[in-house]
């Protein structure tokens, strides 16, 4: 046997005996013999460097170095999901399903593990990259940590398709967490809060060998990419298990809602049975045809529902109500509580939301209250005890006046909200601004954060987001904690932003109501910033999806001298406002005034890349078929109920050819 025969089946057999071991729960051999085999294949990589195989088992030990991580965007958005809480909650979702898919409608049931959110792209059947979910649109590639997984498979087996994402769940089991906590206070350490928290902190660790030591596993739960031979959720599940993941066997297809509630409510009192952490059962559609049909909202699959399990709850004193300021003005009034734990954390404040609520609930300063996260990122008081209400107490006077600038408060008729009229002179509003101008999801601009931002703003070197592209490294320098490679980095980071796309500068602008989809409708309707700034209310709500208050919104920032004054500034500096030429040329009016509804399974384009085509040539396109609805584009097994539909309303059917031809017609 030659030395690469040897190095290619000791591979081979160490990823059995990991398949077997971390994945299956079936052991076919001994640690010992384990470890042995392993040292032997890491001595002949060594040796011999030729055969280099990054998805060589021995890579699971670790030890790449990662001080910076890539920021990647997902080649298939990572949605959110609507939560529900009630058998009514569900009762309503099946109806709003079964208006918009024909025939019958299956559920899988699954349980939801509470870790942190990973996608898995594998090509030829390699691990090829892993990234968090980030913002659903991009996140942090962490693949070298990732590797160090052991129910991550390197390498696939069977017949997996040449390229696909998965999407699953990091874990730290119970068992892992509890070990690992103990060796920390053994050392004198502050041991971690809980195993989710502990899981998602491992992913950015800098040094992949510390992450090899941790217990992670992953689970997975669903398969992304185009034309893949699945037909099911359900298959999906089967199909990754064949391949070599570690898919939970907690899974049921339910043909009915009952059937649904039945898993519920096992699992609410088996859970604890589990090894890791959940916090409620996902329910999908689990035909992947209909779950096509259904799409999706701005935020989450319209096919999908989260179930979360009864809320942890638990009550504390509030011992002061104090206010934020956010960067459009909006007061958001904090609870500050005695610390106590919930749902694994330490809770030492709870958002009251608006004065409403306080009103509603009668909340008080001094009262004990109870709190609780409901399966929410921001805990929430949902009533008081009053019971233990203090003799002295006295109704809360929600604030008049700004707590940061003392401007006194407005709140507009059929607004929730009270507001700093401030606009430009008050500190957290002229922060926040910037700090959503850097952000992400807007101009994200590399080695600017929040925390700059306020330096800068403290220091007098900014006081809105166009004086970003007038800043020098000599004026960054003297700053606090602020290198000459980090304010090199930072300039740097501002001159690449110049680059970002139209729609995105225009929600990083902070319009007021002017969110991501807004922001790019209105750029595709009007092309560029001008035309928007020129657009009467009247004329911005024939838009899609643009009511009154978004129009007077838009009307009243353009009205604004200083608004139009950074946006000239931003023209001058190459900022991007208008839409490119390169887009605009794959951009047409054929369809303008048109909407279209997609059925059915296409054999030339794809279902997403057919609604593309569509908007880039100014139609519309829907979920269900109207008497409004222009065509209905029908791939095959179109469903019978749509076609009976759109027959009885004259719409007309066409097919993927016919659709291709209208748009390729000058």
């Amino acid at each position: 046997m030659t030395t690469e025969e040897k190095i290619t089946q000791l591979r081979f057999e160490l990823r059995e005996h990991n398949q077997n071991y971390y994945v299956l729960d079936n052991p076919t051999i001994s640690d010992y013999d384990f470890d042995i085999k392993l040292k032997e294949l890491q001595a002949l990589e060594k040796a011999h460097p030729e055969y280099n195989d990054p998805n060589s088992p021995t890579i699971r030990v670790g030890g790449a170095i990662t001080k910076n991580f890539d920021t990647v965007a997902h080649t298939y958005r990572m949605y959110s999901l609507e939560n529900s809480y009630s058998k009514e909650d569900l009762e309503d979702w099946e109806k709003r399903i079964e208006k918009q898919v024909d025939g019958t409608v299956e559920f899988t049931c699954e349980l939801k593990y509470d870790g942190a959110s990973i996608s898995l792209t594998y090509e030829n059947g390699k691990l090829l990259r892993a990234v968090t979910r980030g913002d659903g649109f991009q996140g942090d590639d962490v693949t070298a940590n990732i590797r160090t997984i052991k129910s991550v498979p390197l390498q696939l087996k069977g017949d997996y398709p040449p390229l696909f994402d998965i999407r699953g769940e990091i874990v730290l089991p119970f068992e892992g967490f509890n070990k690992m906590n103990e060796e920390r206070i053994e050392a004198g350490e502050e041991p971690y809060r809980n195993p989710r928290n502990t899981a998602s902190g491992s992913l950015k660790l800098q040094d992949s060998g510390e992450v090899a030591k941790r217990p992670l596993e992953c689970l997975l739960y669903s398969i992304t990419g185009d034309r893949l031979p699945l037909n099911t959720q359900f298959e999906n599940l089967e199909k990754a298990r064949q391949w070599g993941f570690k898919v939970p066997e907690a899974a049921i297809v339910a043909k009915s809602l009952d059937e649904v509630l039945e898993f519920v409510n096992y699992w609410d009192v088996h859970r604890h049975e589990l090894p890791y952490e959940t916090d409620g059962v996902v329910v999908k559609v689990n035909n992947l045809q209909q779950q096509e049909e259904l799409g999706y909202t701005a935020k989450a699959p319209r096919w999908a529902m989260a179930y979360k399990f009864k809320a942890e709850q638990v009550s504390t004193v509030l011992r002061e109500i104090t206010y934020q300021v956010g960067r459009t003005g909006a007061i958001t009034p904090v609870a500050n509580l005695e610390p106590v734990e919930l749902a694994g954390t330490i809770v030492k404040r709870a958002s009251l939301h608006n004065a409403d609520q306080i009103a509603k609930l009668d909340i008080r300063e001094r009262d004990t209250v109870f709190v609780e996260k409901g399966g929410e990122i921001i805990p929430k008081i949902m009533g008081v005890d009053l019971a233990q209400r203090p003799a002295d107490s006295k109704p809360t006077q929600y604030r008049t006046s700004c707590p940061e600038c003392d401007t006194e408060l407005v709140r507009q008729e059929g607004e929730a909200q009270h507001y700093c009229p401030n606009v430009d002179g008050c500190p957290p509003q002229i922060i926040g601004r910037i700090q959503h101008y850097i952000s992400r999801k807007a101009m994200d601009i590399e080695g600017l954060g929040g925390e700059t931002v306020a330096l800068l703003v403290t220091n007098g070197l900014i006081i809105n987001y166009a004086d970003l592209y007038d800043l020098t490294v000599g004026q960054l320098i003297p700053l606090e904690r602020m290198a000459e490679k980090s304010a090199e980095n930072l300039v740097l980071g501002v001159e690449a932003s110049k680059q970002i796309p139209f729609e995105r500068v225009l929600f990083a602008l902070g319009i007021r109501y002017v969110g991501e989809t807004v922001a790019k409708k209105l750029a595709k309707h009007y092309k560029s910033i001008d035309a928007i700034a020129a657009a009467s209310e009247e004329d911005l709500i024939t838009v899609d999806e643009i009511g009154d208050r978004i129009a007077q919104s838009v009307v009243a920032f353009f009205a604004s001298e200083e608004n139009r004054a950074i946006i000239n500034r931003l023209k001058e500096y190459g900022v991007q406002l208008e839409i490119s030429a390169e887009k605009l040329a794959s951009q047409t009016d054929k369809l303008k005034g048109s909407t279209f509804v997609v059925s059915g399974v296409f054999t030339k384009v794809s279902r997403t890349e057919l609604k593309k085509l569509i908007e880039d040539n100014g139609g519309k396109v829907s979920s269900s078929i109207s008497a409004k609805t222009g065509y209905v584009v029908a791939g095959d097994n179109m469903g019978p109920s749509k076609r009976t539909k759109a027959e009885g309303l004259d719409v007309p059917i066409i097919s993927e050819d016919d659709f291709l031809e209208m748009i390729s017609e000058s």
